[in-house]
């Protein structure tokens, strides 16, 4: 048995990111051993249906390899203990029976499938009221009804993979099972631990499309010869079923108490918390993961983020521009900066699409405003977890490649009201080293070396605890009151969410 004490043991963190394959060799008390990263290409375009997002899983692979090779330069071989891998939440394709691609990824993000979404909510109304969600255009059930739709021929025969599906079965040489995070979005009964046949069957999707499901932390394979020649990850290493990105950037930041939140800035911005049961969503917008430990991780992801800043400001020194930034408190306009068309939470809205209110006075004024609209949007997302009943106020962490900005990390403590933990490491590939380490204390992924919090507390470093500045939380009020009103105007948040934000206790988000 491994043992995820041993101090000279490395587990090995994968993320597939959107624009980069990451992975971290990681010691059992968080030191960073090894570290790699390759850069992923991104086919979007906009539809007459919804923009559409796809990428090469080919690609997945070739990073993997590039990036794999990299972390593992200056570790031994005889370290390595076991590997766990995350992706984007709802990116989906079609393999054959060996898991070869026969199509390419639909995205987490892409929005096509709205027609799709309708007909996959009207077929399983009853099933997804009882979960407490709602099948959203970018949802993976969606996509997989495009995709049988766009390809009849090739739906015979057929697989579904989620994008770590994928990566996992090249590493083990053959198709694995799926984890029932990355499964959520494909309809995946979380509560009844199956998939509802009957649903898909009123849908016209073959119960063959869907592979075997396993929780989150339980052995899927080893590395074979040949996966192990080509990347560098010693054959025989244990495969550990991964999450979602968000849920992996959860481990990560070693908050896994009830009441505990993460917020991941990232290209777009996901919010996970720890609650005993899953929280319950009229309208879809929150939807609940469970934890390998049991408990719950709720949360939504929405589709502002570090995306919007990159585009607008491709190449620049952002240090430099966050010194001017912090001049321009509150900026002179207001931006709800959508990294592409559709929200997805604190509400749902396929139509949606960046704006801004006024015209900035400089390109520093319209910098400001792209980093406070993406505060804006997350203190109202807790706004909304409130409203659910969701217990919001315990130990919150960033994390995500926009804690790499330590002025960014203020003004978001500032706007939210709250302090906020920020890990050493704000990564979800150290999540899925965490996982990694925690599920193969065993062949099962129960075992004998700690619970997951237990694991996670060993792992995860923290960088700094960010105290939001006296009187810093009246200054925005104004502005998120505005883009409140605004986004009601525009039809996208409904009435009843935007009268409990307004109404929020000014004290925090």
């Amino acid at each position: 048995m491994a043992d995820p004490g041993n101090a000279e043991d490395v587990w090995l963190g994968i993320d597939l990111g959107t624009q980069s394959v990451r992975v971290l060799a990681v010691t059992a008390d968080g030191r960073v051993a090894g570290r790699g990263t390759h850069p992923l290409t991104s086919e979007r375009r906009p539809g007459e249906h919804g923009d559409r997002h796809e990428q090469d899983p080919a690609e997945w692979w070739a990073a993997l390899c590039a990036a794999a090779r990299q972390a593992l330069r200056d570790v031994p071989a005889g370290s390595v203990r076991a590997a766990a891998v995350c992706g984007t939440s709802g990116t989906v394709l079609l393999t054959d029976a060996a898991g070869e691609p026969l199509t390419a990824a639909l995205m987490y993000d892409d929005s096509r499938a709205r027609a799709e979404a309708a007909r996959a909510q009207e077929a399983g109304e009853a099933t997804w009221a009882r979960l407490g969600h709602r099948i959203q255009p970018s949802w993976a059930l969606a996509k997989v009804l495009w995709l049988a739709a766009a390809h009849p021929d090739l739906l015979p025969g057929s697989r579904l993979a989620h994008q770590p599906d994928f990566v996992v079965s090249r590493l083990a040489g053959h198709p694995v099972a799926t984890d029932s995070s990355h499964a959520l979005k494909t309809g995946y009964d979380l509560l009844a631990d199956r998939w509802p046949y009957e649903v898909y069957d009123r849908l016209g999707l073959p119960p063959e499309l869907f592979p075997p499901v396993v929780r989150p932390g339980t052995l899927l394979g080893r590395v074979s010869p040949a996966a192990g020649e080509a990347t560098g990850i010693p054959a025989g290493t244990p495969l550990i079923a991964g999450m979602t990105d968000g849920c992996a950037a959860q481990l990560a930041s070693g908050a896994l108490g009830v009441g505990s939140w993460n917020s991941v800035l990232g290209t777009t911005l996901v919010l996970k918390g720890v609650t005993p049961e899953p929280v319950r969503d009229p309208a879809g917008v929150v939807y609940s993961h469970r934890s390998p430990d049991g408990t719950w991780l709720p949360g939504g992801a929405s589709s502002v983020g570090a995306g919007a800043l990159s585009a607008a400001f491709p190449g620049v020194d952002l240090a430099s521009w966050d010194a001017l930034a912090a001049a321009r408190e509150p900026a002179g306009v207001i931006t709800y900066p959508l990294v592409s068309r559709g929200e997805r939470f604190p509400f749902t809205a396929p139509q949606a699409e960046a704006f801004t209110i006024g015209s900035p006075a400089d390109d520093v004024d319209r910098y400001a405003a792209l980093l406070q609209g993406v505060a804006f949007a997350e203190r109202l997302c807790f706004a909304y977890l409130r409203q659910l009943g969701a217990p919001v106020d315990g130990e919150l962490s960033f994390t995500g490649g926009g804690t790499r900005s330590a002025y960014w990390c203020q003004l978001r403590a500032d706007v939210l009201g709250r302090p906020a933990r920020v890990p050493e490491h704000a990564d979800p590939a150290l999540g899925m080293a965490v996982l990694a380490a925690y599920g193969a204390q065993d062949d099962t992924g129960a075992g004998g070396c700690g619970t997951l919090a237990e694991v996670a507390r060993r792992m995860v470093r923290i960088r700094a605890v960010v105290e939001p500045r006296p009187g810093a939380h009246l200054r925005f009020a104004e502005p998120y009151a505005r883009l409140i009103d605004e986004l009601e105007r525009r039809g996208w948040l409904p009435a009843p969410v935007a009268a409990a934000a307004r109404a929020e206790d000014t004290r925090g988000a």
